[in-house]
């Protein structure tokens, strides 16, 4: 009785989402061991379990973007400091965050060097070298990278000193080509969340206030977590041609004359496993989207100790590593009992169980992370049921991300009803006037911020809903992360 309570008690380690949603973030990512905080304020390792979370991210994006032509370089993370101060808006707009290297060892550097927070500058600077003419475009690339980024309020993976992400950079002739890159870009992402991640997003354009600094437009996907927060999970930016101006990347069109070029440039970070964390868990822990989990299904063999236990569980275990699917058989010392809470906390999406009883049956028990439900499948169907539960639990997460997301969105049209929606934790859909003013009165009054502005401006009433001025815009606000 005394294991049993104990059994019992190992997840309550974990504090009440529903008292503390930020604590128990921070109890989730801890105790999985998914990040731990590094040695210097804002900054994080990340863990094995964390890692091939990023790593799958990456596996998925990849296919995506060499599938659109795309091929992947590398940047120096040095930029030098004159490169940050030639496009005005940039530099204003990153200034705060940047960290820069003034010496080495006692000898001080002729140029500052910026640790770099993003890479249009020494980017274009190279586009500048090897943009001619119309026949070298368009420039197609995407860097893996590390950034750094000094944050005054951090938290791990969704807001910290450096963090790893993935950065498009692209070339066109023409302001049309680059605006559908724009688009097309957040498009792969979109498709991305949903079946990779599980995830439904809002997609629409950014404010002026709320854009890349140096954009001409910024289009984001907005995601809703648990505690009805906005996160934002990626960002495509056209830039016009801002910043080959200020490099003087120039080519020679079919016309005889010398142009610019127009550029784009768009991003996801390790922020989403944060997203994935915080729009998909529940009190238990993790419960990972079965397309990055690190292990799909785990494997816990019941009364190990007796005959054939083992090497049946061992030969379950085999027969799906086979079909490719990442399995691990947990065969510690420890009881079936503290497995099931640990696996259910690190959120893996099947767990089998294989007991003297189930292999007298010829059977084994699923269980599945996303809905706790528990079944009773016979050994041969192993090889069917198995990958089929996978995509359905894929699918049934998205249902839920999807059905909470809408669920969760009110249409307001005054302050009165914008600030009660934003007390149930709701996303408001309302009209604005498009002024600043108006936006940053909002922020100051109810800490929340315009997040996109939909694709689809179908008004639903004729007034902002703030200052009850003509509206000219459908825009959603958002407490965010």
């Amino acid at each position: 009785m005394a294991k049993e309570q104990k059994d019992n008690q190992f997840v309550k380690e974990i504090t009440d989402m529903t008292v503390d949603f930020p604590q128990w973030y921070t109890d989730v990512i801890l105790k999985t061991e998914l990040v731990d905080y590094g040695p210097v304020k804002g900054t994080m390792v990340i863990r094995p379990y964390g890692y091939e979370i990023w790593e799958h991210i990456q596996e998925e994006l990849n296919k995506r973007f060499k599938a659109t032509g795309h091929k992947n370089a590398y940047f120096p993370m040095f930029i030098p400091y004159s490169f940050l101060v030639k496009e005005a808006e940039h530099v204003e707009g990153f200034a705060p965050e940047v960290a820069l290297v003034t010496h080495i060892g006692d000898t001080p550097l002729e140029e500052k060097l910026v640790v770099r927070p993003t890479s249009e500058t020494i980017i274009s600077s190279m586009y500048s070298k090897w943009v001619q003419s119309y026949r070298d475009l368009p420039v197609l690339i995407n860097q893996w990278a590390n950034v750094v980024r000094w944050e005054k309020t951090t938290r791990p993976f969704l807001r910290t000193s450096e963090f790893l992400w993935q950065e498009g950079h692209t070339l066109h002739a023409t302001e049309e080509e680059a605006r559908e890159e724009t688009l097309k870009m957040l498009e792969v992402y979109r498709e991305f969340m949903e079946n990779v991640l599980a995830i439904d997003v809002l997609t629409g354009n950014k404010s002026e206030k709320e854009k890349f600094a140096g954009a001409v437009n910024t289009y984001s996907m907005e995601a809703m977590m648990l505690d009805g927060k906005s996160l934002q999970a990626g960002t495509s930016h056209y830039i016009g041609n801002n910043f080959a101006s200020a490099f003087e990347v120039k080519f020679l069109d079919k016309d005889g004359k010398l142009k610019n070029p127009f550029q784009t440039s768009w991003g996801v970070s390790t922020r989403l496993i944060g997203a994935l964390i915080m729009a998909h868990g529940d009190q238990r822990g993790l419960k990972l989207p079965p397309r990055v989990a690190p292990i799909q299904v785990v494997v816990v063999p019941v009364a190990a100790h007796k005959e054939g236990v083992i090497e049946k569980a061992t030969e379950l275990a085999d027969r799906l590593k086979a079909l490719g699917i990442r399995v691990e058989l947990d065969i510690r010392d420890q009881s079936p009992g503290w497995k099931f809470n640990e696996w259910e906390m690190k959120g893996v999406p099947v767990r089998i169980e294989i007991g003297p009883r189930d292999i007298e049956n010829g059977q084994f028990v699923a269980v599945r992370r996303d809905t706790l439900e528990k079944t009773f499948n016979k050994i041969e169907d192993l090889e069917k049921l198995i990958p089929a539960l996978l995509d359905e639990i894929h699918a049934n997460m998205f249902k839920q991300s999807h059905d909470f997301l809408y669920s969760h969105i009110t249409e307001c049209h005054n302050m009165v009803e914008f600030k009660e929606a934003l007390d149930n934790q709701h996303f408001i859909k309302a009209m604005w006037c498009g002024c600043r003013e108006c936006e940053d009165a909002v922020k100051a009054e109810t800490a929340a911020s315009t997040r996109v502005m939909p694709f689809d401006q179908t008004p639903i009433d004729d007034k902002c809903v703030y200052c009850g001025k003509p509206a000219t815009r459908l825009i959603y606000f958002a407490r965010s992360y």
